[in-house]
């Protein structure tokens, strides 16, 4: 089955790639190939040129705090134009050219001060707090607005083994390695996930024609505290390096964030899909590395 995509070549997208290409074709829709996604008519050449009927759509503007500081251009800024702008062309593209799309979302979309038992589930009410969350609630609206077939996967703290990119995992590793405190936040409830596991959910759901939305995260809530906690035990480092700090110290000029962004994974987990715990997963990255 062939697939075409954007972003393919980042931190998500690349590991996609190397998991599935044994299943599927994939072609890479990115500026060093003509296609830019601020652009409607170069997304709709590319999609009109392909015979894939589905795309995947993992471009996107992920720096939160840089997001949150060109929030006063609002549609001008860089983050709007790539994750609201370019999604609208994306979806637009695929509506008029038959294609299913399927967009990668963050878990920062929801979340607020009273977490669910188990998480939020996929109709959780939207609250984003930060600019970065308030582009991606946007795209979210425009996929789902459309009339043709679409599925919204929402990710939170992914992290895999190796890649050039720093994911908070292998941040927090490199920082206590070279033997530097870190402060890590105790009123911050995560669920992070495995990119491995990302990789097999989008396959199940691209075979059963899944649609809708479906969040696709790790089986385990914790603090963010904890979480570092958790990596040095796992990778033998040092946790009297790791010191605790509340939101209300550590937000100061910073994006707003949520005590609970974590994600209930159970309707993904209903279709057989196994989702690790943040403990399998670093364990199983501990192996890969």
């Amino acid at each position: 089955m062939k697939l075409i995509g954007t972003g393919l070549n980042g931190l998500i997208g690349t590991r996609i790639v190397k998991l599935l290409s044994e299943k599927y074709t994939f072609k890479n829709l990115s500026r060093s190939n003509g296609v830019d996604i601020t652009d409607y008519n170069s997304v709709k050449k590319a999609l009109s040129a392909s015979d894939s009927n589905t795309l995947i759509h993992l471009a996107a503007y992920t720096d939160v705090k840089g997001a949150e500081e060109e929030k006063a251009l609002k549609e001008d800024s860089q983050s709007y134009k790539i994750n609201v702008l370019g999604t609208k062309n994306v979806a637009r593209a695929c509506q008029e050219t038959g294609k299913k799309l399927i967009y990668f979302s963050t878990d920062m979309v929801v979340g607020g001060e009273n977490m669910p038992d188990g998480g939020f589930k996929e109709d959780a009410n939207y609250n984003p707090l930060s600019w970065y969350a308030q582009t991606k609630y946007e795209a979210e609206k425009i996929v789902r607005e459309l009339p043709t077939p679409w599925l919204i996967m929402r990710l939170a703290y992914p992290y895999r083994a190796s890649f050039e990119k720093l994911d908070f995992v292998r941040l927090f590793i490199k920082i206590l390695t070279d033997g530097t405190q870190i402060t890590a936040l105790t009123d911050r409830i995560i669920s992070p996930t495995f990119i491995d596991d990302i990789a097999n959910a989008l396959d199940v759901l691209i075979k059963k024609d899944s649609k809708g939305i479906y969040n696709i995260v790790g089986s385990e809530i914790l603090s963010i505290y904890d979480a570092a906690i958790l990596i040095t035990k796992i990778f033998n480092l040092d946790s009297l390096l790791v010191h605790k700090i509340t939101r209300k110290e550590f937000l100061i000029g910073r994006p707003p964030e949520p005590f609970s962004s974590a994600l209930n994974n159970d309707k993904i987990q209903k279709l057989g899909v196994g989702m690790n715990s943040f403990q399998a997963g670093l364990n199983i990255i501990k192996k890969q590395l």
